[in-house]
């Protein structure tokens, strides 16, 4: 099994006033040459924006680009006509393709809005622009994996272009569960949004994170009530 461990205190971080960014990947001003990507992972950004503050209109192009919010609302435009409010429990998934442009505003004057966005490199360039956001129950990944993002069309999650899988999971405390590789040249990472957990060897805290692969199976013992989001795709050569 080869493994990385990306530790929350060793992230990026920029302090903008109105946003506060934890760049797990480099990104803008943070450069790691130790942590690019993971396979077809290139961004994990854990942003935190003020009331009535956000990001003004801006260009994309050749991303899959995934937004979860963890709380709050974020507000969405982009030029295909696109107005959108993303609340907690809702992801969105954004194919740039060819190119698009939009803009993400905190949908409140007053609360801060936490959210979590991610690129994922795409299997196929030069698509047509695509967007969609799906409500997920959050009574549905209580101590299991909850499925919101596949390459596959599907009534039951969103689906993005690249061999690439979400999953969400709520576990109590005490509980035990095991990831395992969707596909062969697969790997996994696997971001802790709170609490603690051991996985395999290595003990995870509150956003840390674990990357592994050419592996079968990963147990995770939940040491303390822990929020994952694991994240499946192909190992970039």
């Amino acid at each position: 099994m080869k493994k990385i461990i990306h530790r929350a205190a060793d992230r990026g971080f920029a302090d903008h006033g109105w946003l506060k960014s934890h760049h797990t990947f480099s990104f803008a001003n943070y450069y790691n040459p130790e942590s690019i990507h993971f396979g077809a992972l290139r961004v994990l950004n854990d942003d935190e924006v003020k009331g009535g503050m956000g990001f003004g209109a801006h260009p994309h192009d050749n991303m899959e680009i995934v937004s979860i919010v963890l709380d709050g609302a974020l507000a969405h435009k982009d030029n295909t006509g696109r107005d959108k409010t993303i609340n907690k429990n809702d992801v969105q998934v954004m194919s740039a393709g060819t190119g698009i442009v939009h803009s993400e505003f905190n949908a409140s004057k007053t609360e801060d809005v936490k959210f979590l966005q991610i690129w994922v490199f795409p299997k196929h360039r030069n698509v047509q622009p695509r967007y969609d956001q799906q409500t997920f129950d959050p009574a549905q990944r209580h101590n299991k994996w909850q499925e919101v993002v596949s390459p596959e069309q599907s009534a039951n999650n969103l689906w993005l272009n690249q061999d690439a899988w979400f999953s969400l999971g709520n576990f109590d405390a005490g509980e035990k569960v095991s990831i395992s590789p969707k596909q062969e040249g697969q790997g996994s990472y696997l971001f802790l949004i709170g609490g603690e957990a051991k996985v395999g060897d290595e003990i995870l805290h509150e956003r840390d994170a674990i990357g592994v692969s050419a592996y079968k199976q990963l147990d995770i013992e939940v040491n303390k009530a822990a929020e994952f989001l694991l994240i499946d795709v192909p190992m970039l050569q």
